[in-house]
């Protein structure tokens, strides 16, 4: 099979004899985010008419839902959902081994995948095929052509995940909600939930009420604006509204460290029994929780067992980065305990780097976040990398940036594209590759949207092509650009990109 390597590719090549001239005002089959992995132009291109329908068998009834559901407010069409049709029809089908397979042609869009998730890839990129009128929410008056040819994609890593900071400003149910609903048309399929920190504490546990209702009060949150938290069912239906379009939510308890909301609610986890001052301040790696007290073991075990119920995903995220007020012996006694609960309870445990200094984190998965170019395990075999100077979303574009931090430098779109994540770990220890947005300047959706894209798609990419073309990239996310405009999302228009 020849492989494809960029989308430029596709742009470059001519029409053939055999596609229909209206195949010209089709979107150029390669001009995908994240970059197909093999894309073959020719035929003839489908149209989507008042006729059309959506063919998939019971099992992936699901798909069909959400392709239909964003395919009818622009058209006006019913788009029926069937199991078997002779019509014009997109048809969803599994048993594709691997990734997804998509078929256009006069009569049929066939999308095959070896499971929904499989699917579910295959409809972004199908939406991405249409013109970006698409995305409007009322009908508009367009051709809704798909250029011909196939597309057989897979990703790289099966973990591409992005990450949002709940802990130091409170993000509603809604903007959540419209977070995984943009980072999913990216194939991103993990978004991690940074629940607890010093300034709040943003999920209900039955054993240990306080938490939210001294963590979560009004108040809590950097500069004292942000309070709020999740109960269980706002989060169970977080995880179901993520579950249906395939992306998997991984909670966050930061420990030992960035604790100081819980031990204000509960001043037995200190080592004097005396509940610090709130913190609403920036400041890091101040608190911890007592090491050699029982109590501290209870209250993680609780806060484990509650969330690993709450969570049908296969990872739990116990933190562990920054942990600047706990010995290093005393660090490495905490993991040895806290590492195991996480297995106990049916999970992975999963952590920031600093975690594999215990022998514990042997079954763990790390997170890489620190600056260096290369990643060292010494008991871990698996990593997520989101080095802070490439992935962190909340860093500042360039020094006028109104919002996020510089710590780890300026992050420009082709600065967060232009790296490989093999070039820090054999690719073999990869499991993927994260986009962190923290939200100490935060404030509300508009804020999220800016600070993520476009990076947030420079990431997907890295995680899910096997090649990296920044031109190619800078081409086809200004291509996108109109997509977002007509959704309302409020992304930074770099210079990079034109």
């Amino acid at each position: 099979m020849r492989i494809v390597a960029t989308a430029l590719l596709a742009l470059a090549l001519p029409l053939t004899t055999a596609q229909a001239p209206a195949e010209k005002a089709a979107v150029a089959l390669g001009s995908v985010i994240p970059a197909p992995s093999e894309v073959r132009p020719g035929g003839t291109a489908f149209r989507l008419t008042d006729r059309t329908v959506i063919e998939a068998p019971r099992g992936s009834r699901n798909v069909a839902e959400r392709l239909a559901e964003a395919l009818r407010p622009a058209t006006g069409y019913r788009l029926p959902i069937v199991e078997r049709s002779s019509s014009r029809k997109i048809s969803l089908r599994t048993g594709h081994r691997d990734g997804y397979r998509l078929t256009v042609g006069r009569d049929e869009i066939a999308i095959s995948a070896g499971d929904n998730a499989g699917l579910f890839a295959g409809v972004q990129t199908l939406r991405q095929l249409l013109p970006p009128a698409i995305d409007a929410a009322t009908p508009q008056r367009a051709r809704w052509l798909v250029a011909g040819g196939e597309i057989v994609d897979r990703p790289r890593f099966a973990y591409r995940g992005a990450m949002l900071d709940l802990a130091r400003h409170f993000h509603t149910p809604a903007e959540v909600k419209r977070y995984i609903d943009e980072i999913s048309r990216f194939k991103v399929n993990h978004l991690h939930l940074h629940l607890s920190d010093d300034q709040g504490w943003r999920i209900q546990i039955d054993s240990w009420p306080r938490l939210t209702a001294v963590g979560g009060a009004p108040g809590t949150g950097v500069d004292g604006v942000g309070g709020g938290y999740l109960t269980k069912a706002g989060y169970r239906d977080l995880v179901r509204y993520a579950a249906e379009r395939y992306v998997t939510i991984v909670p966050e308890i930061d420990m030992p460290g960035h604790v100081n909301a819980a031990q204000v609610a509960y001043p037995e986890l200190t080592c004097d029994g005396v509940a610090p001052p709130p913190r609403t301040d920036t400041a890091v790696g101040y608190s911890s929780l007592c090491i050699g007290k029982e109590v501290t073991y209870r209250f993680a075990e609780d806060v484990i067992r509650e969330l690993a119920a709450l969570t049908p995903g296969p990872y739990l995220h116990i933190g562990g980065d920054e942990a600047h007020a706990t010995s290093e012996a005393d660090y490495v006694a905490f993991q040895q305990r806290v590492l195991p609960l996480v297995a106990k309870y049916g999970k992975t445990a999963y952590g920031w780097n600093e975690i594999d200094q215990a022998p514990a984190a042997a079954d763990a998965v790390l997170q890489y976040w620190n600056l260096e170019p290369t990643v060292t395990l010494r008991h871990a075999s698996k990593v997520v990398l989101s080095p802070a100077n490439r992935a962190y979303l909340d860093m500042k574009y360039t020094p006028s940036t109104p919002l996020g931090l510089s710590w780890a430098g300026y992050i420009e779109v082709r600065t967060a594209y232009d790296w490989d994540p093999t070039s820090y770990v054999a690719e073999r220890a990869i499991l993927g590759v994260e986009a962190p947005l923290w939200s100490e300047t935060l404030r509300d959706l508009d804020d999220i949207e800016f600070m993520a894209f476009p990076r947030l798609a420079a990431i997907a990419e890295l995680g899910w092509s096997p090649h990296r073309d920044w031109e190619s990239f800078r081409e086809r996310i200004r291509a996108y650009y109109p997509r977002w405009e007509t959704r309302g999302v409020d992304f930074y228009r770099s210079p990079q990109i034109g």
